[in-house]
Formats: C-alpha cells, structure tokens, sequence
C-alpha cells in the first residue's frame, strides 16, 4: 500500500506527496531535500514555536477568541503565566510567524498563525495517525 497526501484546490489536486521515500525518484529525492534545506531557517522558527505546550495553548486560546486579539494581561490571567514567561512565549510565537504584536501589549493571529496553525496541527495530527495506522498493517 502507498499512502500520499494531495493538497487539493476547489477540486483539483495542485500537489502530491508521497509519503514514502521509496515512492520518489532519486533526483525528486534529491530536489525536495535541497529545497527543504533552502527553508530550513523558516521551518525551524515555526516548529520551535509550537514545540511548547505554553506555546500552543496560547495559539489556541487566541483561535478561539473571536477576533483573533488578546492582550498581554489576559494572557497572563487566562493562563496562569508570569509576565516573563508571557513575553518570552509571545516572542517565540512572533519569531515563528505565527504572532503579531499590533499594540502596546497587543496580540493577534498573523495571517500565516490564523491559518497556518490549524493546518499544521491537522495535517501532523493524522499524518502521525495514518503512519501508525499504515505501520501496523
């Protein structure tokens, strides 16, 4: 069996990935690797953002928020965070892309946060499910 993922668009497949090394040829190998590491720097900052569960709960609790806006305060409050710990997450979180500080002491989703955290979160949540899935067969 050969599993892929399809990044599909009103329908049409705009990109396939297979989910197996052996189910590329070497030089699309080779071509996927190189671009990987030509974005390493921007995949780094996004996973170190959200490899802390602070980290995470704090992108959910602003998804969840209407708006997508919250102060440095309610974060602290809604939390249970030291001011240190607040400003330190938030500056990680603004490092991965993920954050935009739009006041003083202001926060929202940036574009690529409001979207892309979702989408990572969903795509490594059954990628992790259908490789154990697919390893047990």
């Amino acid at each position: 069996m050969k599993l892929k993922w399809q990044l599909v668009k009103d329908g049409e497949v705009v990109y396939e990935i297979p989910l197996s090394p052996t189910n590329l040829h070497r030089e699309e190998l080779v071509d996927e690797l190189n671009a990987f590491e030509e974005h390493f720097q921007k995949v780094s900052k996004i996973f170190s953002a959200l490899s802390n569960e602070t980290r995470l709960m704090m992108m959910k609790r602003l998804i969840q928020k209407r708006n997508r806006t919250i102060n440095f305060s309610d974060f602290m409050m809604d939390m249970h965070l030291n001011p240190k710990l607040v400003w330190e997450n938030t500056k990680k979180l603004r490092e991965g892309g993920l954050l935009e500080k739009t006041g003083r002491g202001q926060y929202r989703c940036s574009e690529f946060g409001e979207t892309g955290f979702i989408m990572i979160s969903r795509i490594l949540r059954r990628l992790i499910e259908e490789v154990d899935e697919f390893g047990n067969f």
